[in-house]
């Protein structure tokens, strides 16, 4: 089963730096889902992304939790974000262009 209607994934990279972006409305529990599995994966991995939690200005229901590497941590965040697709179930990432 996947959580591609609930979670939406988009990707952005470029050089020395990544961000897998996880929309979701603004139910909690899926927030505390996606928060707990990313700390899972960073116990796993010992990678220590930084966690942006965002809020639309114009939509309250429309929030996004960012993990974001830079500098070293970005040649292997590949794999984390990997990780953090198949524990959420997304089968998928958004196309934005």
């Amino acid at each position: 089963m996947s959580n591609c209607d609930k979670i939406k994934a988009h990707m952005f990279m470029e050089e020395k730096y990544e961000r897998m972006s996880l929309s979701y409305g603004g139910d909690e529990n899926i927030k505390r889902d996606i928060l707990d599995v990313i700390e899972k994966i960073k116990r796993e991995t010992g990678l220590n992304p930084d966690i942006i939690e965002r809020v639309d200005e114009n939509n309250a229901n429309h929030m996004t939790i960012s993990v974001e590497c830079s500098e070293d941590d970005n040649r292997i965040c590949g794999d984390m974000f990997t990780k953090l697709l198949k524990e959420l179930k997304i089968n998928n990432c958004e196309s934005d262009v």
